[in-house]
């Protein structure tokens, strides 16, 4: 009889995961900042632009992951009905 209680360890498409939002944030970054830069000429406020515009976009692209994609429930969920109304 197989133990059910062991985690399965995570496929290979889950750990890059957290790479492809880096890197697509990178880029998201990349290209603003480059925009910033073409439009003002000014280094400084292209790589405060593309900075920002990286953290920005990290934290979104986040968010919507864990929109798209919520955890699986655990076995506790179910240990309480829930109180109210």
């Amino acid at each position: 009889m197989t133990d059910s209680s062991q985690p399965t360890p995570p496929s290979r498409r889950d750990r890059t995961r957290p790479a492809e939002l880096v890197g697509l944030a990178a880029i998201f970054a990349a290209v603003l900042g480059f925009v910033v830069l073409m439009s003002t000429r000014e280094w400084l406020l292209a790589v405060e632009f593309a900075g920002g515009g990286f953290i920005i976009s990290l934290v979104v692209l986040a968010m919507l992951m864990l929109a798209v994609s919520p955890p699986p429930p655990s076995d506790d969920d179910d240990a309480e009905p829930p109180r109210g109304h």
